[in-house]
């Protein structure tokens, strides 16, 4: 039985009860999935995500293929064929096939079987194995092997020119690394620069070198794995995200964000150094009116992605509200643990 004033204990009842909730949240905080910017704090899944490559007979001619395994979290993957070879590497869009996949096992006696689809609807079986993927005939003889590759960017750890301005440096772990150039420029044990940071100088038409780490992110999808971005003036974004093994859209990796897909998805699997190698020309002003839209080239691991495009307006995220002659980097923070190092800029005459 309730005695006393009811509509004072309805309110106590409920500070009671909110006080309680406070409680249970504060001892169950909802639990983000693993994300890791180090290779060796992975998984049993990591080993095996990455490219394939090599050549399967087909009526008798020898057809190359490129393969890219995608880790998707508690032993399971996706794997994408593209005939001809991998992404900017002999394949010739959009053919591709697809399929999954399952782990058994760990380590060295670990191995993931593979299944997919042809064009003709036949279904195909792989098994990846010490290094390779196994490719099975319907009988279950093995008819070829696709032996795994690490491709690396032609331009990784390529030297500032003369006349070029280090914005970040982070290429010998042996030195401390400096961040006199950035705002809330913070660096990672590792001595990485860490994602959320802004140059404190400002840029106009320009080259830009950006090399960036992707982390693992292996239960996250979409714009929540392996977040990030450049935005060049503060004003227009090139976007990073982990797109391995998608299609390419202007809001995944190579993407101007929200104003022009890649033209050939180049990015490579989560934890491999990657670069862009961007040609920038700023808006052109007359007195205060705009009488020119931004220009953007952009390389993504030596493979042109985006050829002197146009960005008509400011890509959402930035730090630039209006548009300017000139205008800072500045590389996102999204909450996920995206690295960078050797990033410098040559303005141009």
């Amino acid at each position: 039985m309730m005695h006393g004033n009811p509509t004072y204990s309805r309110f106590a009842l409920g500070i009671v009860l909110a006080l309680l909730s406070t409680v249970v949240l504060a001892a169950n905080p909802q639990k983000r999935n693993p994300a890791s910017s180090d290779p060796q704090k992975t998984d049993a899944d990591f080993p095996f995500q990455g490219e394939y490559v090599g050549d399967i007979s087909h009526d008798g001619q020898a057809i190359r293929f490129g393969v890219q395994v995608v880790a998707m979290g508690d032993g399971k993957f996706t794997a994408v064929a593209y005939p001809g070879g991998l992404p900017g590497d002999g394949w010739t869009p959009p053919n591709t096939i697809t399929g999954e996949g399952s782990r058994e096992g760990e380590g060295k006696n670990g191995r993931v079987k593979l299944t997919g689809v042809d064009w003709g609807g036949v279904t195909r079986q792989g098994e990846i194995r010490n290094g390779a993927i196994v490719v099975k005939s319907n009988s279950g003889t093995e008819i070829a092997k696709l032996l795994r590759v690490n491709r690396k960017s032609p331009t990784l750890g390529q030297a500032p020119p003369k006349n070029a301005v280090v914005i970040f440096d982070g290429m010998a772990a042996t030195s401390l690394p400096d961040t006199s150039k950035l705002i809330d420029g913070r660096v990672a044990d590792d001595g990485l620069l860490m994602e959320g940071v802004t140059s404190k100088d400002s840029f106009g038409d320009s080259l830009w070198h950006i090399e960036f780490r992707l982390p693992y992110q292996p239960k996250d999808r979409g714009q929540g794995r392996g977040n990030s971005g450049a935005y060049l003036q503060g004003a227009y974004e090139v976007q990073m995200l982990d797109s391995f093994g998608l299609k390419g859209e202007n809001n995944e990796c190579g993407g101007v964000y929200s104003v022009a897909k890649p033209s050939v998805n180049m990015c490579l699997p989560p934890l491999e150094w990657q670069t862009y190698d961007i040609d920038f020309t700023a808006p052109r002003f007359e007195s205060d009116r705009k009488v020119s839209d931004p220009r953007i080239t952009v390389r993504h691991n030596g493979v042109v992605i985006q050829d002197n495009v146009e960005i008509p307006k400011i890509t959402p995220g930035g730090t630039q509200s209006n548009e300017k002659h000139i205008g800072p980097l500045h590389l996102q923070n999204h909450g996920n643990p995206v690295r960078y190092r050797n990033i410098w800029v040559l303005p141009k005459p």
